[in-house]
């Protein structure tokens, strides 16, 4: 069983999950742990298997080359330093948050249409996605955006 990282830390495991979960191939869905192990091996990567990413994902493993590490980072679009600086992958997992959003052609088509308004129209607005949210029984906006504007 994996062991629980100190409080407030992250483990390897959990960072390679949530990129999976976040960032996805064009057409939709997650990766398959062979396409990414055939895509690194393709870029003149380590070489690493399909099984191997698995396990580190599920936290079964948990001490990976760095040169594993590097590669992964670079499939996802990550600098590598996701999975060695907690406030880099907080920051970086903000990021991927908002372009995972931004995948949607609804909210796109809602933040191309705000682009221009006033902060105080931005404001109004903000507030009313706000209470559609709480209505719906979503969770509040992320902190970060309510610091904005």
């Amino acid at each position: 069983m994996p062991d629980t990282p100190p409080e407030g830390r992250r483990t390897l495991a959990s960072k390679l999950d949530h990129l999976f979960r976040t960032v996805h191939p064009r057409e939709g869905g997650e990766y398959s742990f062979e396409d990414v192990a055939d895509a690194l091996r393709a870029a003149g990567g380590p070489t690493i298997s399909g099984t191997y990413i698995w396990q580190l994902r599920k936290g079964l493993r948990d001490n990976p080359t760095k040169r594993h590490l590097e590669a992964l980072a670079g499939f996802f679009g990550v600098p590598p330093a996701y999975f060695f600086d907690d406030e880099a992958a907080e920051r970086i997992d903000a990021e991927l948050s908002l372009l995972a959003a931004m995948r949607d052609a609804s909210v796109r088509g809602i933040a191309l249409r705000a682009a221009g308004l006033s902060p105080k129209s931005l404001t109004a607005i903000r507030e009313m996605i706000e209470r559609v949210r709480e209505l719906e029984g979503l969770p509040n906006a992320a902190e970060g955006d309510a610091a904005e504007g």
